[in-house]
C-alpha cells in the first residue's frame, strides 16, 4: 500500500469494523498527471536541497557540504532539532509555494511541529527570504555556513520556530495551538489561506481537538480560510500516536464527523503529483465556499477541506542503523544518529545519509544553489514568498476608540462595570467592524457585556440563527480555542478582547505565557513591527461568587502575569465603572503588552467623576481625600484597596473607624495599576521611592486589602524599603457556596479585619489608640461573628451590607 515504510518498524493498524460507506466520503482524485515532469523533477530537487541543509543544521559544524569525508570532529557536541517532521514540513513548504507561483495565493504557513524549525528555516534560505531581514545568512557559502553550523548554538536560530523565525506566527514550544491560531490569523483576513500543519503528536490534544471546530465560527464572506493538513508519520518521542493507529475509515469517520471532506495524501512514490492535486482540489473547494457566500448565497454548513497527509517518519533518514529501524520508527523523531559524533558506524551512516541528497547536484562550489533548484518552486512576487508575508510582520491598525466619558456613570451611582464596560465595547464595535473582536468563552451575557449584541451578533456559523451575519463575538466554551484564535488574530494586526471568569483563565497560563515569549523576542527583533496588546478581562471573581462555589475561586492568574518579563506585563484593578472605561480604552491603544484587567460585574459605587478617574488611573494610585482624616494629612495608619471588592471594603472599614475610634487618623489609598508597588525601577510602572512614600508615608503603618493571593503581592512589593509595617490580606483559599459578605469574613478581608488591622497599627503611634485598641478590636470581631452567625442562619448578607458608605 502506497506509505508502507512508515510501518516497517510496526505493522499497519488492522481494518476495524465500521461501515464501508464511510469510505464513500473519501475524496478521491486522480492525480497522476497533475504536474509535468519538468514540475515534478524542480520540487524533487527544492526538497533534496532542503532536506539536506535541515540535516546538516542538525549534525555539522564544518565540512558543511562534504568537501571530505565526514570526521568525528565535523560534528556538533550538542545535537538538536527534531528531525523526524522536517521532510514532511519541506514538502509542504514546497507545493505551497508552487501553487502561489502558479495562482498567486495569499498564503501563510503556520506550523504545529516548532521543533521541526531545520526544515523550515532551510526553505526560508532557499527562498532568500532569511537574508532579507538577517543580513548575515546571504544565499551563498558565507550564509549557508552560518545557517548551518550555528543552529541551536549561541547567535544562531533556537531547534524550534520563533518570532526570530520570518513569516512565522506561532511559538512552537508547546504543542496544540497552531491551527486555533491558524483560524484567528484569517478573520477579517478574506483573501489569506493559513496552510497549517498539524502533526500526529500535537492531534492528540486537547486545544488540537476542539480547534477542529474553528471553520465553524468563519463567515466565508468576510473571513479567509484554514486548509490544515494533518502530518500523520506515525511516532512521537517513544510511542505511536493516536492517528498512526487509525485506519482509513477511522480517520474518514472522526473528520466527516467534524464537518470536513477528507482527502489522504499517501502516495510515496508519487507524492509530488498527490499533494499538488490534493492542494488545488482543496483550494477549490475554498473558493466554492467562499463565492457562494460572497454572491449571497451561502452554503448551509459547508464542508471545508481537510488533507490527512501519510509520509514515513523521518523520510530519507537511514533505513536502519545498530539493526534498529531509524526511518519509520520513533529513533527518526529528534536526532536519529546521536552518536555521530563518537561512534563509526552512526558517522557512516550520516555520510550515507547526506551524500544520498546530492549535494554536488544542488550547490555550486561557492556555495550558492544552482538556478534549477529554486526557479519552478518559487514565486516571482517576493512579497508573497513564505517568509516574506507581511501578515507575519503587520503593524498594529489602530483602533478608532470612541470617548470613554460619552460612556462614564454618574458618581454616586451603583453601576455594574463590566455592564458600562458593554455600552463602551459597543461603540468600539460599531467604530472597528473589521478589526476588532470578542473571544468569549460562554459568558458574555452573564459577564454583562450583552450591549454589543445590539450592534453585533454571534459569529457562529453552524446555528441558523447566526449564521451568514458577520458577528464580532465568537463565543465557544474552550479557553484555549478563544486564546489561539486571540493570538493569530492579534499577531497579525488586529486587537481583540478576551473575557473570562477569574477561576478559568488559568486554563490558558501555559499558552499566555508562550505568547509573551513569543513577544519578548519579536521586540528584540529589528524587522518586527508593532503589535497590538493581548487583553484580558477577568470578572465573576471569587469575591462576588453569589451561587458558585469553592471551585470557582481562583485570583491565581494575576500571579501568572507578575512572572512575566517586566516590560510587557500589566495588572489593572479598576475600582468603579469609570476607571473600568479609562483603562479598558487605554489597553486597546496600547501595544505590545499583555493586559489583564479585573473587575466587578455587579452593582457597585461609582466612586470618581470621569475627570478623577482618568486621572486616578493615569497615576495608578491615589489617596482617596474622602474617605480619609483630614484628606488623609498626617495618618497614623494607611489603608489600601486593590480590587472593587477590596476597595468597597477599605472604605468601609474607615467609616466603621470614624465611628468606633475617632481618634485614629486614617488615610485611604486606592491602587489601580498594580505594577506601581513594585521596587523601583522593577517595572516601568514601580513608583520611584519618593513617590512611594508620598502615597505610604515612610513609617506608617500600611494594610493593603488585596484582591489577589497576598503572597503574589509581598513577591511584587519585596526589594521595597521598610515592608515589616506592611501587612497584607488577600484571598486565602477560603470559601464554599456563600455569601458575598462570608467570603470576605471568610478570607479575612472584611471590613471589621481591615478596621481591627488599622487599630493595631496606628496603636505603634497613637496613645489614644493604643489604650482602647484590645477592647476595640474585640468588639470587631465580635461584630464579624454576629454576621456571620446571621448569614448561616438567613442565607444571605444582613441588610445594608453593600449600601455606600457615608462620612
Amino acid at each position: 500500500m502506497p506509505g508502507q515504510v512508515l510501518y516497517e518498524a510496526n505493522p499497519p493498524p488492522e481494518a476495524s469494523r465500521l461501515p464501508e460507506e464511510l469510505l464513500k466520503l473519501r475524496v478521491q482524485l486522480d492525480v497522476t498527471n497533475v504536474l509535468t515532469k519538468d514540475e515534478v523533477e524542480s520540487l524533487k530537487r527544492f526538497r533534496r536541497a532542503a532536506n539536506y541543509i535541515a540535516a546538516a543544521m542538525i549534525f555539522l559544524k564544518s565540512n558543511i557540504l562534504l568537501e571530505k569525508e565526514l570526521s568525528h570532529e565535523d560534528i556538533k557536541p550538542r545535537l538538536l532539532g527534531h528531525w523526524g517532521t522536517c521532510p514532511g514540513l519541506v514538502l509542504v513548504h514546497a507545493h505551497l509555494n508552487r501553487i502561489i507561483k502558479k495562482t498567486g495565493l495569499d498564503a501563510l504557513y503556520v506550523i504545529g511541529p516548532g521543533h521541526g524549525a531545520p526544515g523550515y528555516l532551510s526553505c526560508l534560505w532557499l527562498e532568500d527570504s532569511l537574508s532579507k531581514f538577517y543580513s548575515e545568512y546571504t544565499r551563498d557559502m558565507k550564509g549557508l555556513h552560518r545557517l548551518i553550523t550555528k543552529f541551536s548554538l549561541p547567535g544562531g536560530f533556537p531547534s524550534h520556530i520563533n518570532s526570530e523565525t520570518p513569516g512565522a506566527i506561532h511559538e512552537g514550544g508547546e504543542l496544540g495551538y497552531a491551527l486555533g491560531v491558524a483560524f484567528g490569523a484569517v478573520m477579517d483576513n478574506p483573501d489569506l489561506v493559513a496552510v497549517c500543519v498539524v502533526g500526529d503528536g500535537e492531534a492528540e490534544t486537547g486545544p488540537t481537538a476542539t480547534a477542529w471546530h474553528g471553520y465553524k465560527y468563519l463567515d466565508p464572506a468576510e473571513s479567509g480560510a484554514v486548509l490544515p493538513i494533518v502530518h500523520v508519520n506515525g511516532f512521537k518521542i517513544s510511542e505511536r500516536t493516536i492517528y498512526g493507529t487509525m485506519d482509513d475509515k477511522e480517520l474518514v469517520a472522526l473528520f466527516s464527523g467534524y464537518g470536513y471532506q477528507v482527502r489522504f495524501v499517501e502516495d510515496v512514490d508519487h507524492i509530488d503529483n498527490d499533494l499538488a492535486g490534493s492542494m488545488e482540489w482543496a483550494l477549490g473547494e475554498i473558493r466554492t465556499i467562499q463565492q457562494a457566500a460572497r454572491s449571497g448565497n451561502p452554503i448551509v454548513k459547508p464542508r471545508w477541506p481537510v488533507l490527512i497527509m501519510r509520509t514515513p517518519k523521518g523520510w530519507s533518514a537511514p533505513k536502519k542503523v545498530h539493526g534498529e529501524f531509524i526511518e519509520g520508527s520513533f529513533h527518526a523523531h529528534q536526532v536519529p544518529l546521536p552518536k555521530a559524533g563518537e561512534d563509526d558506524e552512526e558517522l557512516s551512516a550520516l555520510q550515507s545519509w547526506l551524500s544520498s541528497y546530492g549535494p554536488r547536484e544542488l550547490f555550486n562550489t561557492d556555495g550558492t544553489i544552482k538556478s534549477e533548484v529554486v526557479d519552478g518552486v518559487l514565486p516571482d512576487d517576493e512579497e508573497k514568498k513564505i517568509g516574506q508575508r507581511k501578515e507575519a510582520m503587520r503593524t498594529f491598525i489602530e483602533l478608532d476608540i470612541p470617548a470613554w466619558r460619552e460612556h462614564s456613570a454618574e458618581q454616586g451611582d451603583m453601576v455594574s462595570a463590566t455592564g458600562a464596560l458593554g455600552t463602551f465595547l459597543k461603540d468600539v464595535i460599531e467604530r472597528n467592524s473589521s478589526t476588532f473582536r470578542i473571544f468569549s468563552p460562554d459568558e458574555l451575557e452573564s459577564n454583562k457585556l450583552s450591549d454589543v449584541l445590539k450592534v453585533t451578533g454571534r459569529n457562529f456559523q453552524w446555528d441558523v440563527a447566526s449564521r451568514g451575519k458577520g458577528g464580532r463575538v465568537i463565543e465557544i466554551l474552550s479557553e484555549h480555542t478563544c486564546q489561539a484564535m486571540l493570538q493569530g488574530y492579534t499577531l497579525t494586526g488586529r486587537c481583540g478582547l478576551f473575557p473570562s471568569y477569574e477561576a478559568f483563565l488559568g486554563i490558558v497560563h501555559t499558552m499566555m505565557v508562550q505568547y509573551s515569549k513569543f513577544v519578548k523576542m519579536a521586540s528584540e527583533t529589528k524587522w518586527h513591527t508593532n503589535i497590538g496588546s493581548l487583553n484580558y478581562l477577568e470578572t465573576s471573581t471569587w469575591a462576588r461568587q453569589e451561587h458558585n462555589g469553592f471551585s470557582h475561586q481562583n485570583p491565581s492568574f494575576i500571579g501568572a502575569i507578575l512572572n512575566l518579563k517586566p516590560t510587557f506585563s500589566r495588572v489593572y484593578l479598576p475600582p468603579d465603572a469609570n476607571c473600568m472605561l479609562s483603562t479598558m480604552a487605554h489597553c486597546f491603544r496600547a501595544r505590545g503588552y499583555i493586559n489583564l484587567v479585573i473587575g466587578s460585574k455587579q452593582p457597585t459605587p461609582v466612586w470618581l467623576d470621569k475627570e478623577e478617574a482618568d486621572k486616578h488611573c493615569i497615576a495608578g494610585a491615589s489617596v482617596w481625600k474622602f474617605a480619609s482624616v483630614d484628606e488623609g494629612v498626617n495618618p497614623d495608619v494607611v489603608l489600601v484597596g486593590v480590587g472593587v471588592e477590596m476597595t468597597f471594603e477599605v472604605i468601609a472599614a474607615a467609616a466603621l473607624l470614624r465611628q468606633h475610634s475617632p481618634h485614629l487618623r486614617v488615610r485611604v489609598v486606592n491602587v489601580t495599576d498594580l505594577m506601581i508597588l513594585g521596587p523601583e525601577h522593577s517595572h516601568p510602572h514601580a513608583l520611584t521611592d519618593t513617590d512611594f512614600y508620598a502615597l505610604f508615608t515612610e513609617d506608617k503603618p500600611v494594610h493593603i486589602n488585596f484582591h489577589g493571593y497576598p503572597i503574589e503581592l509581598k513577591g511584587l512589593m519585596f526589594g521595597r524599603p521598610g515592608l515589616s509595617r506592611v501587612t497584607i490580606e488577600g484571598y486565602r483559599e477560603e470559601g464554599t457556596t456563600t455569601s458575598p459578605f462570608d467570603m470576605m469574613l471568610c478570607n479575612r478581608t472584611s471590613r471589621y479585619h481591615v478596621a481591627a488591622a488599622a487599630i493595631r497599627g496606628a496603636a505603634l503611634h497613637n496613645a489614644k489608640v493604643s489604650i482602647d485598641a484590645h477592647e476595640k478590636t474585640s468588639y470587631l470581631m465580635h461584630l464579624a461573628q454576629k454576621d456571620k452567625a446571621y448569614i448561616y442562619e438567613h442565607g444571605t448578607d444582613p441588610k445594608g451590607t453593600f449600601d455606600k458608605p457615608t462620612f
